[in-house]
């Protein structure tokens, strides 16, 4: 059954190696589920309905997109877009967090149209070969920079920007061991060697104090608390009232270059499209990823995007949706053992992100650094990634410098319409900006 579901053979993976993939996925992205409840808390909203919300929404768009598209991309609440949601809409324009909620269902909703007219298979098309390279390695640095911060290893600091962290404490000592115990696995060849790093870290961690060793089933299992605070609880009439245009706008904006990197570098990672990004299961994976977004908003959470952190699984040998849906119905059954899921502390999963970070490395070699019209915008796009904490702000960069190059070299044919089109919407969205208009 499983063969025909998902045509592992096809793809040159097996069930063992899938579930182990789909484990590692989930250890690697199930701090959203303690994270996105804090952040959305902040907002006025019940935490115990969000937790619940978000194990459900993550839960089951990923299976979907397992299921429909067959590939190994995992998909939650997005980071940034929660953090835009709380903090800039909520918080500093003062709008309630049902309306906000309405705001991210109607970006929703222009993103499946979006979709279903191939207007987002057309932007992923159009864009050139180096920056698709480029936008891999940028993740991978992303990536890498979130393992480093969630392991104490890198810190703020307001002078230097960044900084060492105190590598005497606890949680960065179980962070250094754990990755080199995971690039010992990784060297001597173990089969899910990123998956049993994150184990031994966690063990680790329990015998430093970093984590809590469980003691009896009420640290293992609970019932899940109900959801019913935020269950369609959104306000679509509110958010077209206030003429949240803007907001709209931003919320679909910044989905659709998260979303489009974490497609484009992940799957070119597991060599699922080709260089050129054209395949037939990119407009599926858009389609399930954009149905995710107003679905969320209903069970009462931001934006839910395809997740970076996928690229653990895909590292670990996932290639199929088999990946997917056992990360999918992990989410669903850390309802039931949230304080099991609990237990695994950032620095036992920050080494998979580093190591994670060295694997998307690779396709550096492949980026045309002799031809400064290639080589500067796919620099920019690599290092805007970590250095903004944004995925679309790198590809932002990298777009805009890449159009401005090639016309005023005279190569002005070698950039796709749509290059110029969404160029074009940066620029004037930075013109209205500094005028004061929003748009």
């Amino acid at each position: 059954m499983l063969e025909k579901l998902f045509h592992l053979k096809d793809k040159n993976t097996d069930v063992k190696t899938e579930i182990f993939a789909g484990i590692t996925t989930f250890m690697t992205m199930a701090y959203i589920i303690f994270v996105n409840p804090n952040i959305l808390g902040v907002a006025g909203m019940d935490k115990g309905a969000v937790m619940v919300a978000t194990c459900l929404a993550a839960g089951l768009i990923t299976m979907a997109m397992g299921l429909f598209v067959n590939i190994p991309i995992a998909l939650a609440p997005g980071m940034g877009l929660n953090a835009f949601f709380t903090f800039t809409v909520v918080k500093g324009l003062g709008v309630p967090w049902p309306v906000a909620l309405g705001a991210v269902f109607i970006s929703g909703l222009v993103f499946i149209i979006l979709t279903v007219t191939k207007v987002r298979e057309i932007i992923v098309h159009a864009i050139p070969f180096s920056l698709k390279k480029a936008i891999t390695v940028g993740i991978g640095l992303f990536i890498a920079l979130i393992g480093f911060k969630s392991g104490g290893i890198v810190t703020g600091n307001p002078e230097t920007l960044v900084a060492l962290g105190n590598l005497q404490n606890p949680s960065a000592i179980v962070t250094l061991i754990g990755l080199i115990l995971t690039g010992l696995l990784l060297a001597i060849r173990v089969n899910g060697a990123i998956l049993v790093g994150i184990l031994l870290s966690t063990i680790i961690a329990m015998c430093m104090g970093v984590t809590k060793i469980p003691t009896g089933l009420g640290d293992l299992f609970s019932l899940p608390p109900s959801i019913a605070p935020t269950f369609l609880q959104l306000d679509i009439a509110g958010a077209l009232g206030l003429g949240l245009l803007n907001i709209i706008l931003t919320f679909t904006f910044v989905e659709l270059f998260d979303t489009l990197g974490t497609l484009v570098g992940t799957l070119g990672r597991a060599k699922l499209i080709d260089d050129e990004g054209k395949s037939p299961i990119l407009g599926k994976a858009m389609l399930v990823d954009a149905t995710g977004i107003p679905f969320g908003a209903m069970m009462g959470t931001s934006t839910i995007t395809a997740y970076v952190e996928s690229g653990s699984g895909v590292a670990a040998g996932g290639r199929t949706g088999l990946t997917a849906v056992t990360t999918g119905v992990l989410f669903l059954l850390a309802l039931f053992i949230a304080p099991l899921a609990g237990l695994v502390p950032a620095s036992a999963t920050a080494p998979a992100l580093i190591i994670v970070g060295l694997f998307m490395m690779a396709s550096v070699k492949e980026i045309d650094f002799e031809d400064f019209t290639e080589g500067l915008p796919a620099f920019l796009t690599i290092v805007m990634m970590p250095f903004t904490y944004s995925i679309a702000y790198g590809i932002s960069f990298g777009l805009l410098s890449y159009t401005g190059l090639k016309v005023l070299t005279g190569r002005y044919k070698e950039v796709h319409w749509m290059i110029y089109v969404l160029a074009g919407i940066f620029i004037l969205k930075e013109i209205l900006a500094l005028m004061g208009m929003k748009i």
